[in-house]
């Protein structure tokens, strides 16, 4: 998928993103995440940040195996709306577990611990992560 250079650096260089994922009765949910973007895919580890359940019980875990098409709005918000913009990311989700998918998960989890120091104290090398692979993606407001 083309995109421009511009667009390319917004979502390089947010922090956060919001990922909506649907059950298979289409009940939508949207959860904060962080993520890294290298160009081609995005990925997103489930981290071991606090959950109320365990890894594999997670609604976006559990979404995105029975329905992988979901959404990723990447945002910038001011009171001066002159300078909202944001970036849908329309596509297909996936689960990577580190056994099954052992070289592109370890340069995800490179990836994401050079964006994200916090993720050098954490084992995401151990966990499963999520990779959206772009289908759509529109860029809205100021560039």
């Amino acid at each position: 998928m083309e995109i421009d250079q511009s667009t390319r650096d917004f979502i390089r260089d947010h922090r956060v993103a919001r990922l909506a994922t649907a059950d298979g009765d289409g009940r939508p949910t949207v959860i904060p995440i962080c993520y890294v973007f290298d160009g081609e895919h995005i990925y997103s580890p489930i981290d071991e940040k606090p959950k109320q359940v365990a890894p594999r019980r997670l609604k976006r875990v559990r979404n995105i195996e029975t329905n992988p098409h979901v959404a990723l709005v990447i945002d910038d918000y001011a009171e001066d709306w002159t300078t909202l913009g944001y970036v849908l990311i329309s596509g297909l989700a996936e689960i990577l577990l580190p056994g099954d998918h052992a070289s592109e998960h370890a340069r995800a989890v490179t990836l994401l611990r050079d964006k994200y120091p916090q993720y050098l104290a954490m084992a995401i090398d151990e966990r499963m992560m999520i990779k959206l692979t772009p289908t759509r993606i529109k860029r809205w407001g100021a560039q």
